[in-house]
């Protein structure tokens, strides 16, 4: 720790104290580690690039904090006054496509393995690689616990503009920021009492978390770790079926996915009370001014929801958007507690899915920036999404845009292949079946599927559960 650099000191967040913890506990798994690549066209200037990229940092508390657990009594977070972050470049213009591609893989491997050391000054990474004489790929690794998803469009938006100012030789004004210190001290100020009268009546009788297997999910420790991704792209035409559907029935989007999710876990399970997690933006409207709000703020909540097959598909999922919007008011609940208001036992997770809807805008601002360079949210190698790995054994992502995403992260050793891609298959019926039948009972939307769903885990020995799902 370099003293006379350091600027602030104070605690974590509820979630920073959950995420030390799993990042921690099994340091080998690399959770919480983020990967972002971007396709860079155009006269790149690297020195300004490079430049930007540190201004940013060094604008924001939380891309220049360092976190410290040994020896007190309580992890704290130390805010350092300046910070390099230094950007790495690579010439891989002499290599043909394919051997770009595997150099990259190799690099996104060894960039995952190498993960973060959490105390150290500035907890993201940037690499450059020039593929052709006006074509980069640019790939932003970071950890979770300094900045969420909704703080990306800020961050990108501010390098892009400080970039533009450097190349036409300008100063460029972004005034001050809102530093993370402020958002703890308002959560210091919350009434927690109220938050566990509210958790206890909403979950007080949940006993155990929905799971899409009978298989204890500590015993999946067993194998080795391994986590991959699926997605699936609805049409367009079933995207803007999507966004009418949302207006005409004064539905958020969000709403109508987590409704189609929580209907198909009372599928595959059995049970018609189902627990899932939803994120939630976590953005206090009382720190939400003119400046920007850079850091975690996101927070992983259950939803404990009946399914009943003799309800109004519309009238469920108006209740469960009222559901969701009173549980607004305790965002900031730390889950840890919430699950101590339940009745599931703290050797059991409080849910074994989560579902993300992923409404940060940050491909909308990379297609509306107007500068010399062209860049986009992607890569030129198929193989090179963006990489991200929690503790959840399924995480459900919904990515908007003019063909909505759905992508399912998922740990190989409870899941296989085939089951993920029949998930997605089924997730995309459900949903064309609300936009069909608006006006249907639950019941009427159960998916008429006669073929057994192989629920093959990858364990010391091969071991399959099936079922089927019977129709209405």
């Amino acid at each position: 720790m370099q003293v006379e650099n350091i600027e602030d000191i104070y605690e974590l967040s509820p979630i920073q104290k959950g995420i030390l913890f799993h990042s921690l506990f099994a340091p080998e798994l690399g959770l919480y580690f983020f990967q972002m690549p971007f396709l860079l066209r155009g006269n790149l200037n690297i020195d300004a690039f490079s430049s930007a990229w540190e201004q940013v940092a060094n604008r924001h508390a939380s891309l220049r904090t360092g976190f410290f657990w040994q020896d007190i009594n309580k992890p704290l977070q130390v805010v350092y006054q300046q910070v390099r972050v230094p950007l790495e470049q690579c010439d891989w213009r002499g290599l043909n496509p394919g051997e770009q591609e595997e150099q990259l893989n190799n690099f996104l491997d060894s960039d995952r393995a190498l993960g973060f050391d959490l105390s150290q000054e500035c907890l993201m990474r940037l690499t450059l690689f020039r593929l052709a004489d006006n074509c980069y790929q640019f790939i932003w690794s970071r950890h979770f616990i300094v900045m969420d998803g909704w703080s990306i469009p800020t961050i990108l938006g501010e390098v892009l503009q400080i970039y533009e100012a450097i190349c036409e030789g300008k100063k460029v004004d972004l005034g001050p920021s809102i530093p993370y210190r402020e958002y703890i001290e308002w959560l210091q100020k919350q009434d927690v009492a109220k938050a566990q009268r509210y958790w206890r009546q909403a979950i007080g009788e949940l006993r155990s978390p929905t799971s899409l297997t009978n298989l204890d999910a500590s015993s999946a420790f067993n194998s080795e770790e391994k986590y991959d991704e699926q997605r699936i792209y609805l049409s367009p035409e079933t995207t803007a079926a999507l966004q009418s559907f949302s207006r005409q029935h004064q539905l958020t989007l969000s709403t109508i996915f987590q409704g189609a999710w929580a209907m198909l876990l009372s599928y595959y399970s059995g049970v018609s009370k189902v627990v899932y997690g939803c994120t939630v933006a976590g953005r206090p409207v009382e720190l939400l001014q003119d400046e920007p709000l850079i850091g975690l703020f996101v927070n992983s909540l259950p939803v404990w929801i009946e399914v009943a097959s003799d309800q109004s598909l519309l009238v469920w999922l108006r209740q469960l958007q009222e559901q969701l919007l009173e549980m607004r008011q305790y965002e900031w609940s730390p889950l840890v507690d919430i699950q101590g208001w339940s009745q599931v036992p703290r050797s059991r997770p409080l849910f074994e899915s989560i579902l993300v809807y992923e409404n940060a805008p940050v491909d909308s601002l990379l297609q509306k920036w107007e500068g010399n360079l062209e860049i986009s949210n992607s890569t030129i190698f198929s193989n090179a999404p963006t990489f991200y790995k929690t503790n959840y054994p399924l995480t459900v992502a919904v990515y908007p845009d003019l063909k909505f995403c759905i992508g399912i992260n998922y740990d190989f050793r409870r899941f296989d292949l085939a089951t993920i891609t029949h998930i997605l298959e089924d997730f995309e019926r459900l949903i064309q079946g609300i936009l069909a039948q608006p006006n249907a009972l639950l019941k009427d939307l159960m998916l008429p599927i006669d073929r057994e769903y192989p629920m093959t885990l990858s364990l010391e020995r091969e071991v399959t559960f099936s079922f089927e799902l019977s129709a209405a």
